[in-house]
């Protein structure tokens, strides 16, 4: 599905690994998409008001009413750019490729005694003949380089990241038996199954995975194509890689602000 408020500025489709830049449109559409879309997943919308509707629906004292809402007042939205570019980037994949995230990761992240599992991205894609696991990384950079150290660097960049991903064991271990209980019993469970089953049976490839990079600067085909090169030396069928570049229309430092209701400038 395409967005109407994104231009392809370059794209490169071969093999196991592709990669493509998009430039956001400074509009009202893409403004509406990050004040509804990425917001409800930077504030994980749907959590809080489950979890607002079920202590509201207690029988509570006057006392308890007015406790209650100090509770529910005392949450703070995440406010770190970062988090700002995860949420941009999953609210992108669910429009743009289908992803189904069955859980909001940031409710581990608001957690100070969580732990993440190791990866940005956790979720479901489904290629047409069924569901697999959809995982990846998401970088948010504010360099002028080209590449960003994000996507160079010898130290927790993306490449390796991916690489990681695709073919550590302990890692996958990790995902599945975090995502396993978040799954259990909801309607999910079966796609998390399916999505098992292709990845056991493949031989433990059978994946799709993502890296999304979220910059400020002019478009370039070099923020990714020198990663993309690697990794189709390393990743081959039936594991698929996609590497995106983002490009917003504005600097970083205003994603949050328009996020929470900014106006065209």
């Amino acid at each position: 599905m395409s967005l109407t408020f994104a231009n392809i500025e370059y794209e490169n489709n071969h093999a196991s690994v592709s990669w493509r830049g998009l430039k956001f449109t400074n509009n009202g559409s893409f403004l509406v998409f990050l004040k509804d879309d990425v917001a409800s997943r930077l504030d994980d919308t749907s959590g809080r008001d489950d979890f607002s509707s079920h202590l509201k629906g207690l029988s509570l004292t006057g006392m308890g009413q007015k406790s209650l809402k100090a509770v529910l007042n005392a949450d703070v939205p995440e406010e770190r750019a970062w988090a700002a570019g995860e949420a941009l980037a999953e609210a992108y994949l669910i429009h743009s490729h289908g992803v189904v995230f069955p859980w909001n990761m940031e409710r581990d992240k608001r957690n100070p005694f969580g732990s993440l599992p190791g990866a940005d991205i956790v979720g479901f894609i489904n290629d047409g003949l069924g569901y697999r696991f959809a995982l990846g990384e998401v970088k948010t950079s504010g360099e002028q380089k080209i590449p960003p150290q994000v996507m160079s660097g010898r130290s927790g960049q993306m490449g390796h990241q991916i690489d990681k991903l695709a073919n550590n064991l302990t890692i996958i271990n990790q995902l599945l038996r975090w995502l396993l209980p978040r799954v259990k019993g909801t309607k999910y469970e079966s796609v998390f199954d399916q999505a098992s089953i292709a990845f056991f049976n493949s031989g433990n490839k059978q994946m799709a995975i993502f890296g999304v990079l979220i910059r400020d600067t002019s478009p370039n085909e070099l923020d990714l194509s020198g990663r993309g090169k690697v990794l189709r030396k390393t990743l081959v069928s039936p594991t698929n890689c996609n590497l995106v570049a983002l490009y917003l229309p504005w600097s970083l430092d205003q994603l949050i602000d328009q996020i929470r209701g900014g106006v065209l400038s």
